[in-house]
């Protein structure tokens, strides 16, 4: 799978850089959806997310103590310049680059697409982002604990239902939507008025 995995998170970068460069400097602290962080921090993270190696981030894990806040607080400090369109060019820098924390595939894909729309929805930008690969996004946090950074937990008892992609997972209250948005509910996100519908729809957008 790894091999799939990386076409899309390069596109994803590309059309993510190709987005910010229209974006005017006061519109670069707007908060994001990613609570504490700004637009800037986020991508800040994705920067040092794309430069992160698994020895990297097992030395950098051990130096902020196994604190991963304090492994992203750190990343974001390393990489955000003063100016973001210099950030936006580190971006651009990394963009096709391959590697990765020691965690499985599917997480490089959840990174792009949920921050990417962490991103994108304040600042009132839209991406019809591949719901294929969204799907496998989906997937892998429906059975990926909160703890771990999924949401496991927030979809017990839950059937979710994609609109636009042959994905159904669990069972019981329903939950209809595009697998972004599916997606975005289940990573903790907050989510438009409308995208999702079904009896458990409620209850998922509140979890």
């Amino acid at each position: 799978m790894r091999h799939e995995v990386w076409p899309v998170v390069h596109a994803e970068r590309a059309a993510l850089a190709a987005d910010l460069s229209r974006v005017p400097r006061a519109r670069w602290s707007t908060p994001s959806l990613c609570p504490g962080w700004d637009v800037h921090d986020v991508l800040a993270h994705l920067v040092d997310d794309a430069r992160t190696t698994r020895l990297g981030f097992l030395r950098g894990l051990v130096a902020a103590r196994l604190d991963f806040d304090a492994l992203n607080a750190r990343g974001i400090a390393r990489e955000r310049a003063e100016d973001p369109q210099r950030t936006l060019a580190r971006f651009r820098a990394v963009g096709t680059r391959t590697t990765s924390a020691p965690a499985a595939p599917a997480t490089r894909l959840v990174e792009v697409f949920v921050h990417g729309e962490d991103i994108r929805r304040p600042l009132g930008l839209a991406r019809a982002c591949p719901p294929g690969p969204v799907a496998v996004a989906l997937r892998h946090q429906a059975a990926t604990r909160v703890s771990f950074g999924g949401g496991r937990e927030r979809v017990d008892g839950l059937r979710l239902v994609a609109t636009d992609t042959d994905l159904v997972l669990g069972a019981s209250a329903e939950v209809r939507g595009t697998a972004l948005a599916l997606l975005l509910a289940v990573s903790g996100r907050p989510v438009r008025a409308g995208e999702l519908t079904g009896p458990g729809s409620a209850r998922l957008t509140d979890s």
